[in-house]
C-alpha cells in the first residue's frame, strides 16, 4: 500500500509504481509522482516541521512553492544534504531520505518548544530591546548563542560533488507560468512561428488544472487538454518547454533568470547530467502568467499541523489521490473551499462543517454543497483551532459574538481569497495598483517590454482568462516581429468562479486578543505582533516589515504579506494603499550557490588566463605571480639563485645591455570611429585632437570625483583609431567604465569599442641594446631615432607577421613594445630571443619590471595610487590639458578639498641606512616619540632593493609632501623606528637621458 489515506480511483497517478522513502528514519511507501508532502499526507503524517521561533509544531499548508512550513533536509550521502527543501516541492524517487529541521531531540518531543511558553520575552522586535545587559554577555553569551540558535536547516559540511551548468537563450516570447493562461499564450506566440520560451516551476504542467475538477476545455477535462497542449508545443521547433523551472529574477532590458532542477527528482542520477540547470534568458516580450495564491484564515492557533490551505488539500485529492483528512472541516470567505469539500464529499471522505465567514453567500457550489448534506454556517468563525500535534477539533462562534461550539475534525481546510503573484512584475520595475473593489493588489504601470495575464492580472474565470491570454500571447509575438498567424483559440466548456475573500485578521485575533494567530507561518508573526509594530511607531509597511519580521523568511511572505498589510491598515485607521506595499525582490525562491556558481568554483573558480608565451616562460623555470585573472612571470631565476639574486641580475642587465618581457597582459582597447578623437578628449584628462597619427601620449583616466582610475599609453594609429593600453588588472573596468559613458553620456558620438586585450601578445625590448635586437628582424618601419622617436607607433611587419611595434618605455631605457598577433607570440618572442642572445640580454619579470620603473619614479595605478590621489597628489598635472573645458573629472578636480594644502602627495623616500628596505603599507609619522596613537602623515606605497642604485628606494603618499624635500621622518615599525629623508621620485637617470640610449 502507498498509504492508508490514498483514495483509491481517485487522482492521476498510477498505484502500480511504487516508491519506499523514510522520513526521521521511519520508512513509508508513496508512489512516483508523488511529492515528498502528498506522500506524506497519504500515509497520515502531517506533523513535518518545527516553527523558528517558538518551535511551534508545523504541519504541510501548501501543495507549491509559497510552502513556509514544511521545509526539510534531503540527504543522498555525507556530501548531498540538502537543507530546507519545500517538501510540497520535492518530488519522491525511489530510496529518498528526509529529515525534519529545528527540532532537538526529536520532531514529537522538542526542548526548544519552551520557547512558545516564554513568547511574552519573544514579541516583535525583542531583538531590538534585549540582551543589553550586562555590557559583557553580549559578546561571550548572547551573540553566540543567537547565531547557534539562527537560521533553519544544518548547511552541508563537505564539499558539493555534483555539478551545475548555465545556457543563456534569446527568444522572441518568454511565458512564465504553465498554468491555463501561459499555456494560451505560448500556443497564439508559437503559431506565428516566434521563438518562444515557456517555463514552468512544477514537474507537470497545468497549474490549477491540477485541482480544478469542473474545468473543460476544447471538450476536453482541463488537466488532460494541458497536457495535450504542451505535447503539441514540444512538436514544435520553435518551442522550448522548460518543466521544473522557475523564474526568480527580472532584471532590466527583459533579461530574466530562470533556474530548472534537472536531477533532483532522480533515484540515481547520471554523472553526465547537472544537477540544476541557470538559464539567462534575453527576450524581446515577456508574457506573466504566474497565477494568484491562495490566503490563508487568520485565527488562533491556525497553524497547528492538518490546518491548510484548501486549494492544496483539493490539489492533494485531485491530482495526487491523497485525502488530509476523515473528518475535515472547512473555514472561508470566499467560494473556492466550497470546492473542496464538495471534491472530498464526493471521494467518501467525511466533511464535518463548512464555517463561512460571509453572512448570506449564495451561488451553485453553495447549493451542491448543500445537496451533498454538509452542514454550512453562515456569518459565523472558527475562532480557534484545538489539538497540539494534529489538530483536533475547530471552535465555532457566531462573527459577532455568541455562544461557541466545538467540532471535532481531523484537517480544517481554509482559504480568505486569492492574491495575484505580481512578484516577477514587481521585480521589472512595474509599479501595482490597488483595486479596491477586490481588494486585491493588480499590475499598473509597466517598465518593460511585458504583459500580465489571468489570475496573476487578477482576472477572474477560466473563459476570460484563456481568451485574455491568447490576446496577449498572439500580441507579444507580433510586437516582436513575428508575422500574424491565424490560430484556434481554446475554447472553455466549463469553468469555476470564485468569490473575492477578506485581508486581515478574522473574528476571534482581534485587536481586544492576545492568541497567536499567525501571518506569517516561518517566522512566527501573528495579527498583534502587526499591531504591536504600529503601536510602537512603526508607519511604513517597510518598517512594520522589519520590526516584525513578517514577509522576511524564504517563502518571502507570499501567504501573509496581504494579511500584514491590511492589519496595520486597520490598526493605522488608513486604507491600504496609503500604507504601502512591500518590495518583492529576486529571487522569487531560494536558489542555491551551486545553480548561481556552476561550473565556477575550485580551479575554476577564477579563471587562470595565460598568455601566448608562458608556455616559454614555464621551459625556463620562471617563477609565477597571480596578476588579476592573469599567471605573469615574476623572476626567472638561474640555478643556485634566489629571488633577490635573480631580480639584481636582470635589472642591472636591463639598464647595461637589454631584457625582454613579456607585456601581454596589459589592457587593450581599439577606440574606433569619426568621432574617436572626440571621445578621448572626453575619456582622458589629456589633449588628444592634436596628437597626430603614428605618435603615443601617456594618459590619465579619472573618476566623477577627480580621483584617478587608471592610466597608460594610447597610440594614434590613424585619425579615426586609437590603440588604448590600460593596466593589466584594470583592463575589464575601464572597458565598462568607457562604453558606460559612450551608452549613457556620450550616445551621439559615432564610436566604437572593442577589447584587445587578447589579441594581441606585447613583447618588452627593453635596454640600451634593445633596437640592435629588433632591427634585424622588422620590415616596413624605419627604425632610426628620428623616424621612430620617443613615443612613436608603426604597423609593418617582424619576423614576416603583423606588428604595432612601439617605442615606449616603462624602465627608462631606449625600449619598444612589440605587438603581434597572439598566435605568433611565442615564435616572434623566441626569435627575439635568439637574437637577443647575441647581445647578452636577460628575460625579466615583473618583480624586476616593478623595480625598474620604481627607479624612475613610474607610478603604477593601484598600489601608488589608492582612489583618493589626484593627479596632482601624483605629480602628474602636466598631463592633464590646461585649455580642455571638460572631461570625465574635471569639476570632480576641482573641489576645494582635493586643491586643500596639505594633501597626501607622491614623493620618493631614502633611508638613512641605505640597506634597510621599508615595508610596503608602512606607516610615516614626523615624531617617532609623540604618544600612541600617533599621527599618521602618510605610508610607503613601493619599496625595493635596487641594485643600479645601489640601495634601497621607496616611493610614498605623505601630507604636504613636496614642501617637506630633504626633511627627515620616521617609520616606525616593531624591530625600531626607521629614518627616511623626503626625496624626488626619480632616483636612476633623473636627466632622462637614457630614452635614446
Amino acid at each position: 500500500m502507498s498509504g492508508a489515506l490514498r483514495i483509491s480511483g481517485a487522482g492521476r497517478l498510477s498505484q502500480a509504481k511504487t516508491a519506499r522513502f523514510s522520513f526521521d528514519g521511519q520508512s513509508y511507501t508513496g508512489i512516483e509522482g508523488d511529492t515528498l508532502a502528498s506522500a506524506l499526507l497519504a500515509n497520515g503524517v502531517h506533523l513535518v516541521g518545527r516553527s523558528f521561533k517558538y518551535h511551534r509544531p508545523r504541519g504541510i499548508l501548501s501543495a507549491g512553492a509559497e510552502e513556509p512550513n514544511a521545509l526539510v533536509q534531503i540527504v543522498r550521502d555525507d556530501a548531498r544534504k540538502t537543507p530546507n527543501v519545500r517538501a510540497t516541492v520535492q518530488e519522491l524517487y525511489d530510496g529518498l531520505a528526509a529529515n525534519s529541521q529545528n527540532r532537538w531531540p526529536s520532531l514529537s518531543f522538542d526542548v526548544g518548544a519552551v520557547n512558545d511558553l516564554a513568547s511574552p520575552l519573544f514579541s516583535a522586535g525583542f531583538y531590538y530591546k534585549t540582551f543589553m545587559w550586562p555590557k559583557a554577555a553580549w559578546k561571550s553569551l548572547y551573540e553566540p548563542k543567537i547565531r547557534e540558535a539562527a537560521g533553519l536547516g544544518v548547511s552541508p559540511d563537505k564539499p558539493d560533488p555534483d555539478h551545475y551548468s548555465s545556457r543563456y537563450a534569446h527568444c522572441d516570447v518568454l511565458v512564465l507560468g504553465g498554468g491555463a493562461a501561459g499555456i494560451a499564450a505560448a500556443l497564439a506566440a508559437a503559431e506565428t512561428g516566434a521563438r518562444v520560451i515557456l517555463a514552468d516551476e512544477q514537474a507537470e504542467f497545468g497549474g490549477s488544472l491540477r485541482f480544478e475538477s469542473g474545468a473543460k476545455i476544447d471538450g476536453q477535462d482541463g488537466f488532460a487538454w494541458a497536457q495535450a497542449a504542451i505535447a503539441r508545443l514540444r512538436a514544435m521547433d520553435n518551442v522550448r518547454v522548460l518543466p521544473r523551472t522557475t523564474a526568480f529574477g527580472y532584471y532590466a532590458q527583459n533579461f530574466v533568470g530562470l533556474v530548472e532542477r534537472v536531477s533532483d527528482h532522480l533515484k540515481a542520477p547520471g554523472h553526465n547530467l547537472p544537477r540544476e540547470r541557470l538559464w539567462q534568458v534575453r527576450a524581446k516580450r515577456v508574457v506573466l502568467a504566474s497565477g494568484a495564491i491562495e490566503r490563508h484564515m487568520v485565527f488562533a492557533n491556525n497553524d497547528r499541523p492538518g490546518i491548510m490551505l484548501a486549494g492544496a488539500a483539493r490539489t492533494f485529492l485531485n491530482h495526487y489521490g491523497v485525502a488530509v483528512g476523515r473528518n475535515v472541516g472547512v473555514y472561508t470567505a470566499n467560494d473556492s473551499a466550497y470546492a473542496a469539500a464538495i471534491d472530498l464529499k464526493k471521494a467518501g471522505v467525511n466533511v464535518a462543517a463548512i464555517v463561512d465567514l460571509r453572512d448570506n453567500p449564495t451561488g451553485p457550489v453553495i447549493d451542491e454543497a448543500r445537496a451533498l448534506g454538509i452542514e454550512i454556517n453562515f456569518g459565523r468563525a472558527v475562532i480557534r483551532a484545538g489539538g497540539k500535534l494534529r489538530v483536533s477539533s475547530m471552535t465555532v462562534q457566531p462573527k459577532n459574538g455568541g455562544g461557541e461550539r466545538t467540532v471535532p475534525v481531523d484537517a480544517i481546510l481554509m482559504s480568505a481569497g486569492w492574491t495575484p503573484s505580481v512578484h516577477l512584475f514587481s521585480q521589472s520595475r512595474g509599479k501595482v495598483a490597488f483595486n479596491d473593489e477586490t481588494k486585491r493588489f493588480v499590475p499598473g504601470t509597466y517598465a518593460q517590454d511585458c504583459i500580465s495575464v489571468g489570475a496573476c492580472n487578477g482576472t477572474d474565470g477560466l473563459s476570460a482568462t484563456v481568451d485574455e491570454a491568447y490576446a496577449a500571447g498572439a500580441k507579444a509575438a507580433k510586437d516582436a516581429g513575428a508575422k500574424t498567424a491565424k490560430g484556434t483559440k481554446p475554447k472553455v466548456d466549463a469553468s469555476e468562479s470564485w468569490s473575492r475573500g477578506m485581508l486581515g485578521a478574522a473574528p476571534g485575533a482581534g485587536p481586544d486578543t492576545t492568541v497567536k494567530a499567525f501571518v506569517d507561518f516561518q517566522n512566527d508573526v501573528t495579527a498583534k505582533d502587526i499591531r504591536q509594530a504600529v503601536h510602537e511607531g512603526m508607519r511604513s509597511i517597510e518598517h512594520v516589515k522589519r520590526f516584525t519580521t513578517n514577509g522576511m523568511a524564504t517563502d518571502q511572505g507570499k501567504t501573509s504579506n496581504m494579511h500584514g498589510l491590511a492589519i496595520a491598515a486597520e490598526t493605522l485607521g488608513k486604507p491600504i494603499p496609503e500604507v504601502g506595499l512591500t518590495t518583492f525582490r529576486a529571487p522569487y525562491t531560494p536558489v542555491t550557490f551551486g545553480a548561481i556558481v556552476s561550473h565556477a568554483r575550485g580551479p575554476l573558480f577564477d579563471p587562470t588566463r595565460k598568455t601566448a608565451i608562458h608556455p616559454w616562460a614555464e621551459a625556463q623555470g620562471a617563477v609565477f605571480e597571480d596578476v588579476g585573472q592573469w599567471k605573469r612571470a615574476w623572476y626567472f631565476p638561474k640555478a643556485g639563485e634566489d629571488m633577490h639574486a635573480a631580480v639584481d641580475r636582470e635589472c642591472v642587465a636591463v639598464r647595461n645591455q637589454a631584457g625582454l618581457f613579456d607585456a601581454s597582459t596589459l589592457g587593450k582597447i581599439e577606440v574606433v570611429g569619426p568621432d574617436a578623437a572626440k571621445f578621448m578628449e572626453l575619456l582622458y584628462t589629456n589633449p588628444w585632437e592634436k596628437l597626430e597619427p603614428g605618435r603615443c601620449r601617456y594618459g590619465i583616466m579619472l573618476r566623477e570625483d577627480g580621483f584617478i582610475y587608471d592610466d597608460g599609453v594610447v597610440g594614434r594609429l590613424a585619425p579615426d583609431r586609437f590603440h588604448v593600453t590600460t593596466t593589466t588588472g584594470g583592463a575589464p573596468r575601464v572597458m565598462n567604465h568607457m562604453e558606460d559613458y559612450l551608452q549613457t553620456e556620450f550616445p551621439h558620438l559615432n564610436v566604437w569599442l572593442t577589447s584587445i586585450t587578447e589579441q594581441w601578445a606585447v613583447i618588452a625590448v627593453q635596454g640600451p641594446k634593445s633596437r640592435d635586437i629588433i632591427a634585424p628582424l622588422v620590415e616596413g618601419i624605419d627604425m632610426s631615432d628620428e623616424a621612430l622617436p620617443h613615443m612613436s607607433v608603426r604597423e609593418g611587419k617582424i619576423c614576416g607577421v603583423p606588428t604595432r611595434l612601439f617605442r615606449m618605455s616603462f624602465t627608462g631605457e631606449r625600449g619598444f613594445e612589440v605587438n603581434v598577433p597572439a598566435d605568433y607570440g611565442q615564435a616572434v618572442w623566441e626569435a627575439l630571443w635568439a637574437e637577443g642572445q647575441k647581445h647578452d640580454a636577460t628575460a625579466y619579470g615583473t618583480e624586476a619590471m616593478h623595480v625598474l620603473r620604481a627607479e624612475k619614479g613610474y607610478i603604477i595605478v593601484g598600489q601608488d595610487t589608492d582612489g583618493t590621489v589626484t593627479p596632482n597628489d601624483a605629480g602628474l598635472d602636466w598631463a592633464v590639458g590646461k585649455k580642455k573645458v571638460d572631461f570625465v573629472g574635471i569639476r570632480g578636480m576641482a573641489r576645494p578639498d582635493l586643491v586643500a594644502k596639505g594633501r597626501k602627495q607622491l614623493v620618493g623616500l631614502k633611508t638613512k641606512d641605505p640597506k634597510v628596505v621599508l615595508e610596503e603599507g608602512a606607516q610615516i609619522v614626523e615624531d617617532p616619540k609623540q604618544a600612541i596613537p600617533m599621527k599618521m602623515i602618510g605610508h610607503v606605497t613601493s619599496s625595493y632593493w635596487s641594485q643600479n642604485c645601489g640601495r634601497s628606494i621607496a616611493l610614498a603618499l605623505v601630507a604636504g609632501g613636496r614642501d617637506r624635500m630633504g626633511d627627515t621622518l620616521y617609520v616606525p615599525m616593531p624591530n625600531g623606528v626607521i629614518e627616511v629623508e623626503v626625496t624626488g621620485m626619480v632616483f636612476f637617470d633623473e636627466t632622462g637621458g637614457r630614452l635614446n640610449g
